[in-house]
């Protein structure tokens, strides 16, 4: 047993010893790679700060210039999508400060829930159309985009009307209120304008989601401007992204249908298409207001199957049915991206096992002391070129660890990024079991000549109740591990009884503003968002009389939609809601927002 075990050990540390330069010199290739991009960020970042261009940290981005509204049409795509397509659509009907626009659901004859949600909402909204395709599904996201296009083209032949924009979204989005001005304004020189893309801020310890915060906020900040200070195709994110008209007819005119339904990532495919048709394409600048980034929001995959599940779609879309569609197609910029693009084939194996060797240094390091033999890898590495090319991959990947954690730092702040370094550790994972599933299935694929079928996410809206009950605050705490349940009960037990539990845990800093008034809209089922004083019109926000807005903490913002939109510090109960039928002949939607929000809104548009 003893010789076994000593086999082994030597066998494994053979295998290590031999990978080291291999492995570095890929990992030097593609640190050299992600350096050049850093520099490039760098040198457009400092001429613009040179130019005056670049706000000071924290300031205020400029507000989008004023534009006459062109109509949109917002495309969503569902399937078995019943528990979060209702909060979504209402949601954003809330937030969007845009006018003229309409959504297009669209539904499978086969997914009656979905069916009877898009209906509802179709029937309660006069801005909601349903799109039911023809067919049973699921077949594929573009296959479901079409058909909402040929619903879109139905409706404006009925209604004598022409939508100028489409603008693709997935059904757990939270779209800035200001992404479809902005939008608006760019597609006037652009066929394609991308608004940055990221996930919703959680706990640190919400690991698996991290790694998705980590990755997109580089991305955002790094890859997709390097693509348009270096004039690369931009791929659509396949959510707040927004294509001319001119733009989609262009698309349909190349292949015969716009979205093309046997791909897993059209959305990445209409990128590339575009950019060979010399079709112009933006990514907009990740841009700050009020500390938040003007981007799409979501909730991505939060745990290591569902993850995996979701970027093997991506491996097989991007890195191979592109190469099988497109091959290594146009100039020499384009196929500089393709090769970034593809490049994961390669570098997330390596960057797995690469991790397996580091832990394997560690284990026979540590044995060595132990022991007082010799340190295989130690010796190994004394050779002088390989010590060189380790030590050259070592300060490339330092570098590369330390804008990622900037970049993650800049959208989630210091104390999440903190946490970016090891986080890697469980993305080189994922990415690493992606990769050998997508070209599993890929090669299963060809070989057994059938199509690749589509491996759909499954989706949570921020503040979307999961029972069909209402759920008290409590259950919210918990459910969503804001406050542990023993925690809770200590709380409820040393409270004063005249005060409210959230009143307590608030002002007992167990909770933050944000976090307590987050739990609080999942309980009342109401959207939870911040309103900005200087976009309330002042007599918009003095149509109820003070008594209302001093008692039940009211204040009306808006008027959109066929609604008149009020601003709530609590949640709204019968009594109010009667008294303010009485002032209006509008129907109300309800937005909660926080105390101080409240407050401020209420200081400035009222004093």
């Amino acid at each position: 047993m003893e010789v076994s075990v000593s086999r082994i050990w030597s066998l494994l540390d053979a295998v290590a010893i031999a990978s080291l330069a291999p492995l570095s010199s890929w990992i030097l290739l593609s640190g050299i790679d992600d350096l050049f991009l850093d520099f490039v960020c760098l040198a457009a970042w400092l001429r613009q700060r040179l130019a005056g261009r670049v706000p000071a940290q924290g300031a205020e981005t400029a507000s989008v210039p004023s534009t006459p509204q062109k109509r949109i049409a917002i495309f969503l795509p569902c399937w078995k999508e019943d528990a979060v397509i209702t909060q979504m659509v209402e949601t954003n009907l809330g937030r969007i400060e845009y006018a003229n626009y309409d959504f297009f659901i669209g539904v499978y004859p086969n997914d009656q829930p979905t069916l009877e949600a898009a209906r509802a909402l179709d029937i309660r909204h006069r801005q909601v159309h349903m799109a039911v395709c023809p067919h049973d599904g699921p077949t594929s996201k573009a296959d479901c985009l079409n058909w909402i296009y040929h619903r879109m083209m139905e409706y404006e032949a009925a209604h004598h009307s022409r939508y100028e924009v489409v603008i693709t979204h997935d059904a757990e989005d939270v779209i800035h209120p200001q992404s479809l001005h902005w939008i608006n304004y760019h597609i006037d020189s652009h066929d394609m304008v991308q608004v940055p893309v990221l996930p919703l801020p959680t706990p640190w310890t919400d690991w698996t989601h991290g790694v998705y915060c980590d990755e997109f906020a580089e991305f955002q900040t790094k890859d997709m401007p390097g693509r348009q200070i270096l004039n690369g195709f931009i791929p659509s994110c396949g959510v707040g992204t927004g294509f001319s008209r001119w733009g989609l007819e262009k698309l349909a005119e190349d292949r015969g249908r716009i979205f093309q339904p046997e791909c897993l990532t059209e959305d990445y495919e209409n990128g590339i298409r575009l950019h060979l048709m010399k079709c112009s394409q933006l990514f907009m600048p990740l841009l700050f207001q009020s500390g938040e980034p003007v981007a799409t929001r979501e909730y991505f995959p939060r745990n290591l199957p569902a993850a995996v599940r979701q970027r093997t779609r991506w491996v097989t879309g991007i890195a191979l049915q592109t190469w099988e569609r497109h091959g290594w197609a146009g100039g020499l910029g384009t196929k500089y991206w393709l090769w970034r693009d593809r490049k994961g084939l390669v570098g997330n194996p390596v960057s797995f096992l690469t991790s397996l060797i580091f832990c394997w240094g560690a284990i026979t390091l540590a044995a060595s002391q132990a022991s007082g033999a010799v340190w295989g890898i130690g010796r190994a590495a004394a050779d002088p070129v390989l010590a060189g090319l380790m030590a050259s991959t070592m300060l490339l990947q330092l570098v590369h660890t330390g804008v990622r954690t900037w970049c993650t730092a800049r959208v989630y702040g210091w104390r999440f990024a903190a946490w970016a370094p090891l986080r890697t550790l469980t993305g080189n994972y994922i990415n690493f079991r992606a990769t050998l599933g997508a070209i599993g299935r890929y090669a299963a694929a060809r070989w057994r000549r059938r199509p690749l079928v589509w491996l759909k996410t499954d989706h949570t809206y921020p503040f979307a109740p999961q029972t069909s009950r209402p759920l008290t605050l409590n259950e919210v705490l918990i459910a969503s591990k804001l406050v542990a349940d023993g925690d809770l009960a200590r709380a409820e037990e040393t409270k004063p009884d005249d005060q409210k539990l959230e009143d307590f845990l608030l002002a007992g800093g167990w909770l933050s503003e944000e976090q307590l008034y987050g739990a609080l809209s999942v309980a009342a089922r109401l959207p939870l968002a911040r309103v900005e004083p200087w976009r309330v019109r002042r007599h918009v926000a003095r149509a109820f009389p003070q008594h209302i807005v001093d008692r039940w903490r009211v204040l009306p913002f808006r008027v959109a939609g066929g609604y008149l939109w009020v601003a709530s510090a609590a949640a709204p109960e019968a009594e109010l809601r009667e008294q303010i039928e009485k002032l209006t002949r509008l129907p109300v939607r309800f937005q909660l927002v926080t105390p101080s929000n409240f407050e401020m809104l209420r200081q400035e548009l009222l004093s």
